[in-house]
């Protein structure tokens, strides 16, 4: 018996401990992303073999103190590496960890390789190479506290890689996070008892294939250890006993043929995308399971249970988009109330599983979750929700909530204020105060810049945390005002909260003299019990308006989605752009509503093309060129993933903007988008794109993010955050941040 060390996901290892007991292991301890172990060789093998749940089995091999380059090499040249790796074999080192003297991870895993392979040098004159893509072994090594730890790595690539799914594909999701979203919503025992799994928005398949995995008692590891080039690193040492390694894959290939040839649960796929449908026939081939498995082209909207056979109750699961932006969030409302639908009418008994990085559209759903689990989705957090789909369950929206009446009907007389009787509270008074003291600030600045629409209050008072935007509808002549409110801290008592925004919402109403239909309030609140949030109306083209913005026109809709459909703190970049783009080749990723690109096709722009993957969005921004009588052939609207659109463009540009959400891992996207993570990438292949006497505009609203200026030197960056803030906006100058990069010209 000797040690082990598994790693895994965060937020599984309770499930990876309980499997770890199941393959025959011993003194089993969960620590943060991995449980320890106990085991023979044989069982460790087996673990890497049917594990369904770890990334990567280490073996400790030699643990000492170390703080500089000197102690790292002496330390780990005093293991004996000829018991682990032939003098002619590939090595590769994976180091983490700093101390005070060693503080690049590329230098310490050079003084590793050098111990190494000057040890085996030493011994028999000649040494290892090294191989990153084919290693025979693989030295994980951990600095700590001034303390390194030396494990050999048995696997060599992560366990996740099951060997079936396609390069072509990017997921949202690796296997093993899967398998262990399957566990915890009882897809083992369903699938013993007979009943039927479905995923409503499939993807790449990768519920629908280790939920079969699982069904067919297949070891998640055999397809690898049966592929020429993918085998475990364990294969390669010198002390490996293949007579018990086949002895286990033997086992393992029968019991695979076993299982296929039992009755299968009825399992089921199915997405809008039809690249998506392809993918999964593709990797359901490969994992030889296409027989097992029927997946189909179906838009959710069309999402119900299969009536041509009869089906055991059992598991629908799936992993709904989920957005960064307030937008996004919005226009995926409609998507977990579909799903929420369909549960309801035709899934009564049935369980439930959804899994997302947004709990709160989860209440979408209108179903009461009976169970959360907390997951990482990569460094994402996120939960697994759990329902049991019955009447019982069903959440019932409670009375409304709002302090504004009804809309009027033509025969109604509309008092001017929500509640005309009640005086101002103190707080209340204060808000007012505030509201009359903005207005009057920024009058002058509005009528000499010409500019009807913008942001009159931003949680000026910490207190009173919401935002107002007043919007002049041309065709009314009127103001109509946006309010947002922001959520209160956990601190401040829920019912205090909401009475500080009903007097809030007074003093807005009182200080303006606003009836009831022109405010449009969006309530960002945590629920509790049968609370839901106020659903908006799902058709964005149902209440616009039509305001105006220096010589463009633009339709908004303060009714439909939390964003109105001009992002009012860009305005000064839209004019910067219109007032560079003649003769310009301009292009717009992430377009949104194409505001920017309507500003700079006024202002001269020889040419455009706007992108976004919203079919919602580009329908609007047609609308939007269409009412400043714009070319549409000069200025494409296209429809498609950035992402992908910009890995097959070839067309050149003068000006690029680039103004990407937070975070999206929608399943029209080929992956997931993490601007943190992928702005490096992003503008590298914009600036490809670019005029070397262009500019690309860089913009993004995570208030976290840093720019990688280090990895993006070869170009020309210059902050223009605070160029790009008008005056009703230097309150929160943390808003958006801003950036010009350009090709650096050579002197």
């Amino acid at each position: 018996m000797q040690d082990f060390f598994a790693t895994c996901p965060k937020g599984i290892e309770q499930l990876l401990a309980q499997e770890l007991a199941g393959l025959g292991c011993a003194d089993i301890r969960e620590t943060v992303a991995g449980v320890s172990f106990r085991a023979d060789m044989p069982t460790a093998c087996r673990v890497c073999l049917w594990s369904r749940l770890a990334n990567l089995v280490l073996v400790p091999v030699h643990r000492f103190a170390a703080e500089n380059a000197d102690e790292l090499y002496q330390g780990v040249k005093a293991v004996n590496w000829l018991d682990h790796i032939r003098p002619a074999g590939r090595l590769w080192i994976d180091f983490s960890g700093t101390s005070r003297e060693l503080r690049n991870t590329q230098f310490a895993a050079q003084k590793v390789k050098d111990a190494i392979v000057d040890r085996v040098r030493d011994a028999r004159g000649t040494r290892p190479s090294i191989d990153r893509e084919r290693p025979d072994l693989v030295v994980n090594a951990r600095l700590s506290n001034g303390q390194v730890v030396i494990n050999l790595d048995m696997c060599g690539e992560s366990l996740h890689r099951r060997g079936y799914r396609s390069d072509t594909v990017k997921a949202s999701m690796k296997e093993n996070l899967a398998a262990a979203l399957l566990q915890r919503a009882g897809w083992p025992v369903i699938a013993a008892q007979g009943g039927a799994l479905i995923d409503p928005m499939c993807g790449s398949g990768t519920f629908l294939i280790e939920g079969a995995m699982i069904a067919a008692d297949i070891a998640p590891g055999l397809m690898r250890a049966q592929t020429i080039g993918r085998r475990f690193a364990f294969e390669a040492w010198p002390a490996f006993q293949g007579e018990q390694w086949k002895i286990l894959l033997d086992e393992a290939v029968a019991r695979r043929s076993f299982g296929l040839k039992k009755h299968l649960p009825d399992i089921f796929g199915y997405d809008e995308n039809l690249m998506a449908v392809r993918a999964t026939e593709r990797n359901l081939l490969t994992a030889g399971l296409s027989e097992r498995v029927v997946v189909r082209k179906k838009p959710l909207s069309e999402f119900a249970r299969p009536t041509h056979k009869t089906l055991k109750p059992g598991l629908v699961i799936s992993n709904p988009p989920y957005g960064e932006r307030l937008s996004d969030e919005e226009a995926l409302k409609p998507v977990y109330r579909r799903l929420g639908e369909a549960l309801k009418s035709d899934f009564s008994g049935w369980q439930a599983a959804v899994f997302t990085a947004n709990p709160l559209l989860g209440k979408q759903m209108g179903l009461r979750a009976r169970k959360k689990y907390k997951f990482f989705n990569g460094a994402l957090p996120a939960e697994l929700l759990l329902f049991d789909v019955s009447e019982e369950h069903v959440v019932r929206a409670g009375p409304s909530k709002s302090v504004w009446p009804e809309k009027p009907t033509q025969e109604q007389v509309v008092p001017p204020v929500a509640d005309a009787g009640k005086p101002l509270s103190e707080g209340g008074q204060m808000v007012a105060n505030r509201l009359r003291k903005n207005h009057k600030v920024m009058k002058s600045w509005r009528n000499k810049q010409q500019v009807d629409c913008y942001r009159l209050y931003d949680a000026d008072l910490p207190e009173y945390a919401a935002a107002v935007d007043v919007y002049h509808d041309v065709g009314s002549d009127r103001d109509y005002y946006h309010v947002q409110e922001y959520a209160a801290p956990k601190s401040v008592d829920e019912s205090k909260a909401q009475q500080r925004f009903s007097d809030f919402l007074q003093a807005l109403a009182e200080t303006f003299a606003l009836a009831p239909d022109r405010v449009s309030v969006k309530q960002r609140r945590r629920t509790r019990g049968h609370e839901q949030y106020e659903a908006e109306s799902g058709d964005p083209f149902a209440h616009m308006l039509r305001v105006q913005e220096g010589p463009a026109s633009f339709m908004v809709n303060l009714e439909a989605y939390l964003d109105s459909g001009l992002f009012l703190d860009h305005r000064p970049l839209r004019r910067m752009i219109a007032e560079r783009a003649a003769g310009k080749r301009v292009l717009n990723l992430f377009c949104y509503t194409a505001s920017i690109t309507v500003q700079a096709a006024l202002g001269g722009a020889a040419s455009s093309v706007s992108v976004d993957m919203s079919k919602t969005y580009i329908q609007w921004a047609k609308k939007n060129f269409q009412l400043n009588g714009l070319d549409l052939k000069k200025h494409l609207l296209v429809q498609e993933d950035c992402l992908a659109w910009l890995k097959s463009c070839r067309q050149g540009f003068d000006i690029i903007v680039l103004d990407p959400p937070s975070f999206s891992n929608s399943k029209r996207m080929e992956g997931v988008l993490d601007i943190q993570r992928d702005h490096v990438a992003l503008i590298r292949r914009c600036m490809d794109l670019l005029d070397r006497n262009g500019c690309l505009y860089f913009s993004n609203n995570l208030r976290s993010f840093k720019l990688a200026e280090d990895e993006l030197a070869q170009f020309t960056i210059t902050d223009i955050s605070t160029k790009t803030l008008d005056p009703d906006f230097k309150r929160n100058p943390k808003i958006h941040r801003c950036w010009e990069i350009r090709p650096r010209q050579e002197s």
